[in-house]
């Protein structure tokens, strides 16, 4: 399977702003083809995002690199008649059609399932909102900000306490795991496709994903649990479970659920091995119970050492921790290379983000850069059976670009 497990599957991306074209682009990663349905003049409002203000100086159009890569694109006006035509034959040869428009903005558009489920019925219909298909917000537009960070609760849980100002994400840190579980149901659709030869309708959404993501803390309070007070790092209830400041200004952070085993190779490791008898620490009910004061002495200790040196002293010993990394760390970062978590572009040196999921036996293609607005327009058109004469005719009035 040298050009992908899903060779020979036709996608059309009629989306934008983030999810449900990522989960676009990870069908790709494994050799569907995928085209991409923009507007004519402007293209794909997510184009400009690198624009906007806050956003990182770069003569690459780095969001759309990532999240377009390998499509083609196709400029069609949807607004006119004719566009909806061409985007109906399209549909009548499509594996997956995906969108993102709210409801009311499908139906404008003349693009709903009800609408287009009879031209094909082995269609795969996706369709990915901000807060779900019914309801008096189904229409609401949503960003990952809102509608999966804030929604959730996620913005608020992440504070160290109550009076702590709630925590902004960062651009598409939502969207991305999104896409993945949208990616998980047009695959399940495909498979039961497979079983029963017809099409289906898919969905997911913004506020279920955000409300999974913290599903521990939000089942807990579907449960009527009762819940401690938050606390700041420096007040955190378990000291091997915190995180901690080097002498370079980098962070580390320790994991040792199994405290009882993994506590005399923490005490070795950094040269206090006398805590192991220690009255103070010697058994976990007295750790926890003098958590603050060993915060204090790991303070002390872990800002001695840089965090390049802490991680050769603490691995392989069978502990569990974390480099809380920065973006500066991912372009040289070994583990990620050699799992092909990062991976160039075809003929080029420059680097992207893989998908997440591996299948083994199953090539990925090579990711290749995404295309210009309206880039293969004429190539798609006549792959649909369109005639020179019928694209002119197209282009003239606007309908294609």
């Amino acid at each position: 399977m040298e050009k992908g497990i899903f060779e020979g599957l036709k996608v059309l991306d009629c989306a934008s702003f983030i999810a449900a074209p990522a989960a676009a682009t990870v069908l790709s990663d494994f050799g569907a083809d995928v085209i991409k349905i923009e507007p004519p003049g402007l293209g794909d409002p997510y184009r400009n995002l690198p624009n906007l203000p806050g956003y990182p100086a770069s003569r690459h159009n780095f969001a759309w690199m990532l999240e377009s890569r390998n499509k083609k694109s196709l400029a069609l006006d949807l607004s006119k008649p004719e566009g909806q035509s061409v985007l109906y034959r399209l549909v009548a040869e499509a594996d997956v059609f995906i969108t993102n428009f709210p409801p009311a903005v499908r139906q404008r558009l003349g693009i709903t399932y009800e609408e287009v489920a009879p031209l094909n019925e082995r269609l795969v219909y996706a369709s990915f909102t901000g807060y779900g298909e019914k309801g008096e917000e189904a229409n609401k537009p949503g960003f990952d900000s809102n509608a999966y960070w804030a929604r959730s609760g996620l913005m608020d849980l992440v504070r160290a306490d109550e009076n702590t100002t709630p925590a902004r994400s960062v651009a598409g840190m939502g969207d991305h795991p999104c896409a993945m579980a949208f990616y998980g149901a047009i695959v399940t659709a495909l498979y039961k496709r497979e079983r029963t030869g017809k099409g289906s309708h898919v969905s997911s959404n913004l506020m279920a994903n955000g409300i999974w993501a913290s599903g521990v803390l939000a089942q807990a309070k579907l449960c009527g649990a009762k819940f401690q007070q938050r606390r700041t790092r420096e007040h955190a209830l378990n000291a091997v479970t915190n995180h901690y400041k080097c002498k370079d200004g980098r962070w580390i952070i320790l994991s040792l659920l199994n405290e009882e085993r993994q506590w005399p190779a923490l005490t070795r490791c950094i040269g206090r091995e006398d805590f192991i008898s220690d009255p103070r620490f010697a058994t976990k009910p007295d750790r926890h119970a003098r958590s603050q004061e060993l915060i204090k002495i790991f303070d002390e200790i872990f800002a001695t050492k840089d965090l390049a040196e802490w991680r050769k002293i603490l691995d392989g010993n069978g502990l569990v921790f974390g480099v809380v990394g920065i973006l500066d760390d991912i372009p040289d970062d070994k583990q990620m290379l050699e799992n092909e978590v990062l991976v160039p572009f075809e003929g080029d040196t420059m680097l992207t983000i893989n998908s997440p999921i591996w299948i083994d036996g199953s090539k990925k293609v090579q990711p290749r850069h995404p295309p210009g607005i309206g880039e293969h327009s004429d190539e798609i058109l006549r792959g649909a059976g369109y005639d020179e004469a019928s694209i002119r005719k197209l282009r003239a009035s606007g309908t294609v670009a």
